[in-house]
């Protein structure tokens, strides 16, 4: 599987931001890491090598990013306004950085699709739903679409515009609804094992049902917990049968 690690320094963040990349050819799947982890978080985790036929046979060409959820929603230390504002501009680096670079790295008409586990998958989730013009679906494994869930009671214009839960019921905007709805790729996955939490992702789902989007809930049973053997059944599957 080829492999290349890139890096520069980002505008919309002011630090270096790395990213891996596998594959030569494809689709383009941005991975969002889970919780407080790195851009090689999926390589750790034995997930790449889960998917690396498909990458050697060029259906799809992995591009897998940092998070700064440890400079946000996840640090203890920073003032709440503060956290929101970094997400902020962890989503323009996503929009104003990233998706361009895949551009330079495939062509104009390559299908961008974000995908992540756990708090990865909010994060998967909310990049498309807020630029479906340029990222044209999500996989979200075993995710909470509720972004207060990790805000410790923090609440401002940035929480409501980056939770999902919260700002999809109010999306009355033609345009971008009808981008949404033209995706064949939104795909809710959970399993119903430990830490699982498959009543959320029902709630998400029938948001989106209200709003007439297409989306695929995918319920899994009690033997498949929040974890990464299930993310690395789970991805592969999804690849072989749903791309």
């Amino acid at each position: 599987m080829e492999r290349t690690l890139y890096s520069w320094h980002s505008p919309s963040l002011n630090k270096e931001m790395p990213i891996s990349i596998y594959g030569h050819y494809g689709f383009a799947l941005l991975l969002v890491p889970t919780a407080a982890a790195d851009y090689l978080e999926y390589e750790r985790f034995q997930l790449l090598d889960q998917i690396a036929p498909f990458i050697d046979a060029g259906k799809l060409k992995v591009y897998s990013i940092d998070s700064i959820n440890n400079e946000s929603w996840l640090n203890n230390n920073m003032n709440p306004r503060d956290k929101s504002i970094r997400h902020q501009q962890w989503n323009d680096y996503v929009f104003n950085e990233v998706v361009p670079f895949i551009r330079t790295n495939s062509s104009d008409d390559t299908m961008i699709y974000t995908c992540g586990a756990s708090f990865g998958a909010l994060h998967s989730m909310n990049l498309f739903l807020k630029r479906p013009d340029i990222i044209n679906g999500v996989i979200a494994m075993s995710g909470v679409y509720d972004l207060t869930e990790y805000t410790k009671g923090h609440y401002d214009d940035d929480v409501y515009f980056n939770s999902p839960m919260h700002y999809m019921p109010n999306l009355t905007d033609h345009n971008v609804l009808e981008q949404i709805r033209r995706t064949h790729h939104l795909h809710i996955f959970t399993g119903s094992g430990a830490y699982e939490d498959p009543a959320s992702s029902g709630r998400f789902a029938r948001i989106l049902y209200d709003k007439a989007i297409n989306y695929e809930l995918d319920v899994w049973g009690q033997e498949w917990p929040h974890d990464w053997p299930t993310w690395r059944t789970v991805l592969p599957h999804y690849l072989e049968s749903r791309f």
